[in-house]
């Protein structure tokens, strides 16, 4: 069984900047997805540069990066992972 898509969000700001949201269901828990969940969360510039982004890609777990930063994110439930995410964005916004 593959992974449903069960949210995609994509929305462009004023400036060009780039908003997106995905997350996929998996068909079981692992290890590294033990919420069961595939997430990628982007903010960043038009031609892939990112700025902000929460991703938990098959090896490395939870974790997200802010500028140059890569760290640990520890997963509670989808609505904190986006508000997290909403709220590292508008730090980078301000800066």
């Amino acid at each position: 069984m593959a992974a449903g898509l069960i949210y995609r969000e994509k929305y462009i700001y004023s400036d060009g900047a780039i908003r997106e949201m995905i997350l996929w269901q998996l068909p079981g828990k692992t290890p590294d997805r033990p919420h069961g969940l595939k997430y990628r969360l982007y903010y960043g510039l038009n031609d892939g540069t990112f700025i902000v982004r929460f991703d938990n890609e098959s090896g490395k777990g939870d974790h997200k990066h802010v500028g140059g930063r890569e760290e640990d994110y520890h997963f509670r439930n989808v609505e904190t992972l986006v508000a997290d995410f909403l709220a590292e964005i508008e730090k980078a916004r301000r800066i």
